[in-house]
């Protein structure tokens, strides 16, 4: 008895298995953070590449559901819903990088730190403290400014470079200490000599007496970076380090783990 054909797939459904229409609607909602969060349908259709009939179906039903919103001038805007997934993620990314914090914290004997870059501010996603007296309190969920921190730099240093001139802007930035890089050319600089070195220095930038080292997270997601922080002369210290010791492989080979963890 001959065997039926397989059907073919639908419009909807890949051959591979996913969903075509929830690989669309992703591809919108990431177009629209790409654009800074707010575009028009036609805008939309230029980033995404979709036709303007699937844009307007798709576009419909995100509305909703409230991830995304039409304003009165009818742009689009990412929704309030997604407010509470992207709180849940935060909190899972945390918890999935305790291990490799600790582990880095064990290393350095200094306070792990892990953060990513939401709506041009520093988030910090997860940490594990030292176990000394004299240590760097930064809780998480903190928000900070990225261009004082040493995971903030880390951050832009993973952006391209206009990006980052778009997000830092032409005027002088805020200055938290006599230390912190006020002058956007000049930390543009400094961005481009970090992605030669593979890493950043927050030295008392943000807080006087405090020294912070980040690298990248390589293969995360979402620019994510994993730093080491404390007193000034204990992360110097760290610094001067060599062999298998020296902090910044060891913080680059951890680093590099945790990415592959959280690669999708």
């Amino acid at each position: 008895m001959a065997s039926t054909p397989a059907a073919a797939p639908t419009g909807t459904e890949r051959a591979a298995g996913g969903v075509q229409s929830v690989e669309r609607a992703f591809q919108l909602l990431e177009a629209l953070a790409d654009s800074g969060g707010i575009a028009t349908l036609s805008e939309l259709s230029s980033t995404s590449g979709l036709p303007m009939p699937t844009i307007h179906r798709l576009i419909r039903t995100l509305v909703q559901q409230g991830y995304v919103r039409q304003d009165t001038a009818r742009r689009y805007t990412l929704g309030p819903r997604l407010i509470r997934l992207g709180e849940t993620s935060g909190r899972l990314l945390g918890s999935w990088a305790r291990p490799y914090l600790a582990e880095l914290m064990e290393a350095t004997g200094e306070t792990a730190n892990l953060a990513v870059l939401e709506g041009g501010e520093v988030v910090y996603v997860g940490q594990v403290q030292s176990r000394r007296s004299m240590r760097m309190f930064t809780e998480v969920g903190r928000r900070v400014q990225p261009h004082c921190t040493g995971v903030g730099k880390a951050l832009l240093a993973q952006l391209p470079e206009e990006e980052t001139r778009a997000l830092l802007g032409p005027q002088p930035l805020q200055a938290h200490t006599p230390y912190t890089v006020t002058d956007p050319q000049e930390l543009v600089a400094q961005l481009a000599h970090a992605r030669e070195v593979g890493y950043v220095v927050d030295d008392q930038e943000q807080e006087i007496g405090v020294r912070c080292i980040a690298v990248a997270v390589p293969g995360a997601p979402t620019p994510t970076a994993l730093s080491v922080s404390g007193p000034e002369a204990r992360i110097r210290a760290l610094e001067s380090a060599a062999g298998s010791a020296a902090l910044v492989p060891v913080m680059r080979q951890i680093a590099l783990r945790l990415g592959q963890v959280l690669a999708p």
